[in-house]
This record gives structure tokens, C-alpha cells and sequence, in this order.
């Protein structure tokens, strides 16, 4: 994998990180009523949480290449589609954050356990990895290394942004369940994703 592949998958990443969505509620939510320290054990858990994801994806996109490249190009295209109908969702996305009933003697273990449970349970992340990583892979070059790249700076990314929302909630805490705010955030990640969708789709055209 090239550098510049790389860095262009650094930038899909970021976006997809930054996107509001199940993690990043949880990562708020817990850096509003726990603070950024003890909020540590549910970053950990988020990872491991899509780590099982992006395992599960790696195994079944490289037995798609083994198989067929049309098949692997087909799902290429539908990944663009994808990253287009996720933006048009995402804008037109209203959301707030809501933690009036919250335990706040929670240990950090379960903290932990919620978080791994969040990403286990969230089919989008999955469906969306199964869209972003075939857009990256070079189908003549051998696909266990390409993966793991993919997959680690995937977890270090999404690591740092939700340390990033962990940190910032604990100290603006109002400001982020500002509903406006909210749908704000959506708008821009929104916009973002119909982006890289129609740059993905006219780099293959």
C-alpha cells in the first residue's frame, strides 16, 4: 500500500470517526457524567468492540478476492452508493444527547463492557467498513498486509477522536447536547461522507 492510498484512507477515517454515531454518543455521554479519566475503560472497549468487526470484515473480503475480482468490484461500487445514502441520512439527521438517568457509581469495567457491547451491537459499523475498505485495497497486491493497515490505523483513529469527544464533553458538557449542535455536526459529517463518496465514484469513472 502506497502512501498516498494510505493518507486518503487517514482522511476517510478521520471522517468516519468524527461522524456522530452510537460510539461517538457514548463516548460524550460518558466523558459528560465521568469524566475524561475514568472514561478511559469505554474508549478500550469501542476498539475491541470493532476490532471484531473489522476482523469479520478482513476475513470475508479476502475470501471475496480469492473468489471473484467482479464480485469485489460490484461491492466497491455499492460501497460508494453507500457513502452517498449515509450522507443524505446523516443530514437530515436530527439527534440530541440524553443522560438524566445514568448510574453515576458505574464501575470502569462496566463502562468497559457497555462500550464493547455498543460496537458489537451496531450493524452500521460493520456495513460500513464492508463499504470503505475495498476502496483502498489494491486486489493485485497481497491482502493480509493491506488489512491490517487498514484495520490498525482504523482502531488508532477512532482511539484518539473518541479521547477527543471524551475530553471535550467533560468540559463543555451543555454545549454538546445543544440539539442544534447536534444536528450541526450531522450536516457537516453528512456533507463529508456524500464527498468522499462522489470523489471515490469519479476516481473510478
Amino acid at each position: 500500500m502506497n502512501i498516498e492510498i494510505w493518507l486518503a484512507y487517514v482522511v476517510a477515517a478521520i471522517v468516519f470517526s468524527f461522524a456522530p454515531g452510537s460510539g461517538t454518543v457514548n463516548s460524550i455521554s460518558n466523558g459528560m457524567v465521568y469524566g475524561w479519566r475514568k472514561s478511559l475503560a469505554s474508549i478500550v472497549g469501542l476498539q475491541l468492540g470493532m476490532a471484531v468487526h473489522i476482523i469479520l470484515v478482513g476475513v470475508g473480503l479476502g475470501a471475496l478476492v480469492a473468489q471473484s475480482a467482479l464480485a469485489f468490484t460490484l461491492i466497491k461500487w455499492i460501497g460508494v452508493g453507500y457513502l452517498v445514502w449515509l450522507g443524505i441520512q446523516k443530514w437530515r439527521e436530527h439527534s440530541t444527547l440524553a443522560i438524566e438517568d445514568v448510574d453515576r457509581a458505574v464501575t470502569s469495567k462496566c463502562l468497559f463492557q457497555r462500550a464493547v457491547l455498543v460496537n458489537l451491537t451496531n450493524p452500521k459499523t460493520i456495513v460500513f467498513l464492508v463499504a470503505l475498505f475495498p476502496q483502498f485495497i489494491d486486489t493485485t497486491q497481497p491482502q493480509l498486509p493491506q488489512l491490517l493497515i487498514l484495520g490498525s490505523t482504523t482502531l488508532i483513529i477512532d482511539a484518539g477522536v473518541m479521547l477527543f469527544y471524551v475530553c471535550l464533553a467533560s468540559r463543555f458538557t451543555g454545549y454538546i447536547r445543544s440539539a442544534t449542535v447536534m444536528t450541526r455536526l450531522n450536516r457537516i459529517f453528512g456533507s463529508m461522507f456524500i464527498g468522499c463518496g462522489a470523489l471515490l465514484a469519479l476516481a473510478r469513472a
